[in-house]
């Protein structure tokens, strides 16, 4: 009943969601309160709501900050020398600039943090989709995708739980997987390529020749840029990312400490710090409010033990004629699991029954725990309505839930696919 009623919630969900019915934010705190009410839950409803939002306050807390932090240097124009810089890179080839957003989402994901990803790269690059007329959506499953393969990365979270779940190095269960991992990087970087392409095509028609991309500033930005403090304020996202990357402190004290002393450097007068925050005020509390909205939504799925029940039963739909191949059919739903589980669900709930049943039809645990962290919350993380770093992602782009999840699942499948096939083959999954 509770696994129905689990599977029910989710999918009502994703399509109120990618159909545009409801709000993200309606929708994640609807749906699961309808459901819990009628698990008979109701009673329990409170807490469940409230451990949901203190687990990812962190996570809304840091938004909240790191968007205040980035608009106030946008309000300097502190980005506009580095934005014009990367233009004569790649001028206005459309081709160029996706796959430029590829390697820096790549590069900036050598820290683990999906949060950081998006909030570094997606404010540097979003300028230049936007002056060509580039889709949005586009810039979103590129990063989503460069993002989510380097997930799989031995200190990221889903390779960290998957060898706590198995009791095994992580350098054993990942090390083997460096190849795989690197022929879905290239994928990713081909996925772009095509993208941008298509994206050219579609612009060829616009004169592409004759669009300006000297973004012209108004009166009133210019009034608002701190061109003098340039060096100043680079410096200072220069560190919060280095202590960011280093771990000594947790991103919401980064980036509270960061926004403060950007807007005292840049904006000393009171008045002009009142101002500066409350025209970033509307973006942030739109994204802060999905955000608890998502924690509420996973809370609720936990504790009335949803998740937990939805794991047993898809371990107990597998035919034990099946077993054998239990590595390639956890490489192949590992994205699409994304969606159903939280990482915590999967790794320490699904994988630990699937590997051993793997073991009793004389199949190594370990071939679960790579096929599995191939896809799930690695490459299915940036479209997972169960992440909070999936609705920073569409913050920060500007892009729809729905349309950004159409687009990008069949690539983050894709690539997961290719990682898998290729695992195969060099026989680091064995079957």
């Amino acid at each position: 009943m509770l696994a129905l009623l689990g599977f029910l919630t989710i999918i009502i969900l994703l399509i109120l969601i990618m159909t545009k019915k409801a709000s993200p934010v309606v929708a994640l705190i609807a749906v699961p309160t309808v459901a819990a009410i009628i698990g008979g839950f109701g009673n329990q409803l409170n807490d469940f709501i409230i451990d949901g939002i203190k687990s990812i306050a962190p996570t809304g807390t840091m938004f909240i900050f790191a968007i205040l932090f980035f608009g106030i240097l946008t309000d300097a124009g502190t980005f506009e020398p580095i934005i014009n810089k990367i233009l004569k890179i790649v001028g206005k080839d459309p081709i160029k600039i996706a796959i430029g957003t590829a390697i820096l989402a790549m590069l900036v994901h050598l820290d683990g943090s999906g949060a950081v990803t998006f909030l570094v790269t997606i404010p540097a690059m979003l300028p230049l989709y936007d002056a060509l007329g580039m889709q949005r959506t586009t810039l979103a499953t590129i990063v989503a995708l460069s993002a989510g393969t380097m997930n799989v990365l031995p200190w990221g979270g889903p390779t960290i739980r998957a060898a706590s779940s198995l009791e095994v190095p992580v350098t054993e269960l990942f090390n083997p997987l460096l190849i795989p991992v690197l022929v879905g990087l290239l994928f990713v970087l081909f996925i772009s390529y095509r993208l941008g392409k298509k994206e050219k095509t579609r612009l060829g028609n616009l004169e592409i020749s004759n669009i300006k991309m000297d973004r012209e500033v108004d009166k009133e930005k210019q009034k608002l840029a701190r061109p003098h403090l340039f060096w100043i304020n680079i410096l200072t996202i220069i560190v919060a990312i280095i202590v960011l990357i280093m771990g000594k402190y947790s991103p919401t004290v980064i980036f509270m400490l960061a926004f403060a002393i950007s807007l005292v450097i840049n904006y000393p007068s009171v008045d002009d710090q009142r101002e500066r925050i409350d025209a970033h005020a509307k973006a942030a509390l739109m994204m802060a409010s999905i955000l608890f909205a998502a924690g509420s939504f996973t809370g609720i799925l936990k504790g009335a033990g949803m998740l937990a029940a939805m794991a047993d039963v898809t371990v107990s739909i597998i035919p034990a004629s099946l077993g054998k191949f239990i590595p390639i059919i956890t490489g192949i739903i590992a994205m699409p699991a994304s969606l159903l589980f939280d990482p915590d669900s999967f790794y320490f709930g699904v994988l630990p029954v699937l590997s051993e049943a793997a073991s009793a039809f004389g199949i190594s645990a370990i071939s679960v725990g790579r096929a599995a962290i191939l896809g799930q919350m690695t490459t299915g993380f940036p479209i997972s309505p169960l992440t909070g770093a999936t609705f920073l992602l569409v913050g920060l782009t500007g892009v729809d839930l729905g349309e950004h999840q159409k687009k990008t699942i069949p690539y983050a499948f894709a690539t997961t696919i290719v990682m898998l096939i290729v695992s195969i083959i060099i026989g680091v999954i064995a079957i």
